[in-house]
């Protein structure tokens, strides 16, 4: 931080290292015409850890007019000294308020992170309502994740951004910093802005409403806003905007590695996944632009670890290659990589044995159902002779834990693929003691972890009711009834988040009444179980006069409104259609490397996305 006025203050909190800045790498630029402050509504651990931020505050400080600083959700001890003290919420490099700033920006990375958002705009002095910001307030972008349906937060918001942004931003900013110049005003920039590829102006949209609550129309109010927003994508990864020189922080964050993206999207179809969908169509880096920047990354960071980014890295097409061409330097160095997206179905003991080389760590496969019936309902295309074969490798190459994650709350799940859950487990335990050549004088620790199925947006299950509370509850002591062995051990989620997540996942923009309510009655920081209330939700939702139920206990029409159709992320309706009928007859689809099944998103890079003269699998 360039300055020394919150010394006092930060002698006050737990870690002040949140929010003093001047970590090495750090980019403050002085005297810019326009100034951009990044926020992530979350702490600093968390968001330090966010490969998205420092890709886009990285592209961003390359335009020779704009400074982008930082901003992070000031922890509960932080926020109490900022109020007692009148102190406005303030960015890290300069140590500036935001409401100092003429574009405040925030990545929605997770539906319970809304009241953070609120919060902090309370916190830096501006309106959070975007109808109450005048001409010389910040104006508020939002983008990541949760902008597929940005409905719930559209009150809130000046301008979303949709999809890829290293180059969508540069785009925008330079188009505000073009349209100050020349004194054009807010709204009329916000006009320019709907023509640009990406970019979803809420404002500049009327919602209609039928007498039983669902969608009626949603349609552009003015000529520049186009009836559906295409969601912006870079079809070469090679050309896009990596940052190897990211500010290092001061404190040990949640990822503290380096990480390298070496692909978008995923080839898999899984039913019940968001991002397997929304970030289609799959592209990958070329194995030398991967290690060129890893080994950047390392130079300038001096991390000794450096994990690998995808969705599912064993699906990356040269994935052998990139680990000997990785190791050809980190293994001298004594610098260790991992893996953390294998699938099961494709892992290669082989690889494990490389990466092992220099540090092993642990391994965890992702079933996330416990039948072969559920699994083929959700498109998951892995067998139990998968599992075995993958769990066999594992305990022949010395480990002795492994974590299956599972999900509960699946569209026509019983109680038999509960309890598959736990015979699934108990089968991987006595697989380990049937192993001739498994680790001597161990025993074998098998880690189950149970999400709640939130069903999402852009994806086949989109029109599934969820699981409602008191079933979940009743499926989790089930689950822990069918457990015999002290060598399982089961985690499982809080139901109550996972009903909240699904309320605001396919919520309309009626629900920032319920956010901005349940803000002004205490709510913030719900990602957090030491801070998350669910009646103060409830008590929300009905000094709004909404119904919670409305939006995740009931199941969507195939051919009704939905608050996110005018968003096009490249894949049809008509293909979430085809695979939500194939689920419920438990039929799966091939992955894309292997079959086209015609989802649309290949119209995004303007011709199909694989050569399938090859035999690419």
């Amino acid at each position: 931080m360039k300055t020394d006025r919150y010394a006092a203050l930060l002698r006050r909190v737990e870690k002040p290292g949140r929010y003093t800045g001047g970590e090495f790498g750090e980019v403050y630029k002085e005297n810019m015409p326009v100034r951009m402050c990044f926020c992530f509504p979350d702490t600093y651990e968390i968001g330090m850890s966010n490969l998205g931020m420092k890709i886009l505050t990285g592209a961003l400080n390359r335009l020779d007019f704009l400074g982008c600083e930082r901003c992070f959700a000031p922890w509960a001890d932080m926020e109490a000294e900022l109020r007692k003290t009148g102190t406005k919420l303030f960015a890290l490099e300069s140590g500036d308020p935001l409401d100092a700033f003429d574009v405040v920006a925030f990545t929605m990375q997770y539906e319970l992170c809304y009241t953070n958002v609120v919060n902090m705009l309370r916190l830096a002095g501006i309106p959070p309502l975007a109808r109450d910001r005048g001409e010389d307030a910040p104006l508020i972008l939002g983008g990541g994740p949760c902008t597929y349906n940005p409905e719930p937060m559209a009150d809130f918001f000046d301008i979303f951004s949709i999809g890829e942004g290293e180059e969508a931003l540069p785009e925008l900013l330079t188009l505000y910093y073009e349209c100050r110049e020349n004194g054009l005003s807010k709204r009329e920039f916000l006009r320019r802005a709907a023509g640009l590829e990406g970019f979803y102006v809420p404002s500049l949209y009327d919602v209609t409403y039928n007498a039983d609550g669902t969608l009626a129309s949603f349609a552009p109010n003015c000529a520049e806003a186009p009836a559906r927003i295409t969601k912006r994508v870079i079809p070469d990864l090679d050309t896009a905007y990596f940052p190897t020189d990211a500010a290092v922080p001061f404190l040990e964050t949640v990822h503290d590695r380096v990480t390298m993206e070496t692909s978008r999207g995923c080839i898999r179809g899984c039913r019940f996944c968001q991002a397997g969908i929304v970030y289609r169509p799959y592209r990958e880096k070329s194995v030398e632009k991967i290690s060129s920047c890893a080994a950047d990354c390392v130079r300038y960071s001096g991390y000794s670890e450096i994990s690998l980014s995808s969705l599912s890295i064993s699906d990356y097409a040269e994935i052998r290659r990139l680990i000997d061409e990785l190791l050809g330097w980190t293994e001298p160095r004594s610098i260790s990589l991992s893996l953390p997206s294998m699938r099961i179905d494709a892992f290669y003991g082989e690889l494990m044995r490389k990466v092992m080389s220099v540090r092993k760590s642990g391994l965890t496969f992702a079933p996330e159902a416990g039948t072969q019936r559920l699994r083929d309902v959700i498109n998951k295309n892995v067998t139990w002779e998968q599992i075995e074969r993958g769990c066999r490798i594992a305990f022949s190459e010395g480990y002795t834990s492994v974590k299956l994650y599972f999900m509960m709350g699946l569209p026509t799940e019983t109680l038999d693929d509960i309890k598959g859950i736990a015979d699934t487990a108990q089968q991987v335990v006595d697989l380990f003691y049937k192993i001739p050549n498994r680790p001597k004088g161990k025993g074998v620790q098998v880690t189950i972890s149970v999400a709640c199925f939130v069903p999402k947006p852009d994806t086949p299950f989109q029109f599934c009711a969820q699981d409602r509370r008191e079933s979940l509850r009743e499926k989790q002591k089930y689950l822990l009834s069918c457990v015999h062995s002290r060598k399982i051990k089961v985690n499982y989620h809080d139901s109550t988040t996972s009903v909240l997540e699904g309320v605001f996942a396919k919520g309309d923009r009626r629900l920032g009444r319920v956010i901005e309510t349940a803000f002004e009655n205490g709510a913030f920081f719900d990602t957090w179980e030491e801070y998350f209330n669910y009646d103060r939700w409830l008590d929300a939702f009905k000094t709004c006069g909404l119904d919670p139920d409305f939006y995740n206990y009931r199941t969507i029409g195939l051919d009704e409104v939905t608050p996110w159709d005018h968003l096009d992320v490249g894949v049809t309706k008509a293909h979430l259609v085809r695979e939500y009928n194939k689920a419920l007859e438990a039929k799966t689809t091939q992955p894309c490397n292997r079959q086209c099944s015609a989802c649309g998103a290949n119209k995004l890079i303007g011709g199909p996305c694989f050569d399938y003269s090859k035999n690419l699998l």
